[in-house]
């Protein structure tokens, strides 16, 4: 052990971070004839560590000093790799090992031809396979937090407008909404117009400074609009429609959930037909024989 930590110091002598940083660049930058035989970092025995190694797998965007700390903790982690392995080849059954190694390549050859083969031919979700996938599971698609429909402003507490603003943000009336459109361009800092669709009310209660207390349930339950200023500011909030905690999902909220589900099915089915496939033409050609019954 006392020579591997010899060994280890004279491969990465003390230095500063940025020392360490300055000379392992310009040893990269140097001129091009310098040989490959003088260009490492590390050697043990027949293997070296060569500074054009470690540069390419040296993310982008460090800095001198975290530049520094990548190089020494590749460094360590280069030799300590290697010195276990030189031990550990005298005392394993590296055919073991062996076996081990290729049952996994195989693993990753098997999953990636297949993740390949699927993302070619698999085709677009169209919406109404969506809507019959939801319609069908709609029970399993269960919100953890309310949904709501309306209306949300914030405007300075100075504008002009205000108090048109605050006459028409709780209005039904179409024509009151059109004003209201054209009205938010002189003045409003955040507008949003929600009541054709439904937002998780987290969006909403993080951009108000009011306390809605513990339960959103109970809030929203007994309150469906708010006018309040808070440093220097007007929030304008009225909510037409409300979608408790526990309620179905609607189809937009539960979108990206079907649509994951739905390729996940067809993976496996495109799966089991690729399978068979090249099953059928293994056995076709002779190549694959099966003594029993599979």
């Amino acid at each position: 052990m006392h020579g591997h930590n010899l060994l280890r110091k004279s491969i990465v002598p003390v230095m500063s971070a940025g020392a360490l940083f300055a000379l392992f660049f310009a040893a990269c930058d140097s001129d091009s004839s310098t040989s490959a035989g003088n260009d490492f970092i590390a050697v043990l025995g027949n293997h070296r560590l060569t500074r054009a190694e470690v540069a390419a797998r040296m993310p982008g965007g460090l800095t001198p000093d975290d530049s520094a700390r990548f190089v020494k903790a590749y460094v360590n982690d280069w030799i300590d790799t290697r010195l276990v392995s030189e031990v550990a080849a005298g005392e394993l059954d590296m055919s073991e090992i062996d076996r081990m190694v290729a049952d996994y390549r195989n693993t990753l050859i098997m999953q990636e031809y297949r993740r390949r083969m699927f993302e070619t031919h698999a085709a677009s979700i169209p919406d109404d396979s969506v809507k019959a996938y939801y319609e069908a599971h709609k029970t399993e698609f269960v919100l953890d937090r309310p949904m709501v429909k309306g209306t949300y402003l914030k405007v300075p507490d100075d504008a002009r407008n205000l108090a048109v603003l605050r006459k028409l943000y709780r209005s039904n009336k179409a024509a009151d909404a059109d004003k209201l459109e054209k009205e938010v361009l002189s003045s409003a800092v955040h507008y949003d117009y929600f009541r054709d669709r439904w937002v998780d009310w987290e969006q909403i209660e993080t951009r108000i400074p009011h306390d809605f207390g513990a339960s959103a349930r109970e809030w929203l339950k007994s309150n469906h609009s708010l006018d309040e200023s808070h440093g220097g500011f007007t929030y304008l909030l009225y909510i037409t429609d409300v979608l408790p905690a526990g309620s179905p999902m609607p189809v937009e909220a539960a979108r990206s959930q079907v649509v994951n589900r739905i390729i996940n099915q067809n993976r496996k089915a495109y799966d089991a037909e690729l399978m068979r496939a090249l099953r059928e033409k293994a056995e076709a050609d002779g190549r694959l024989n099966v003594s029993i019954e599979l």
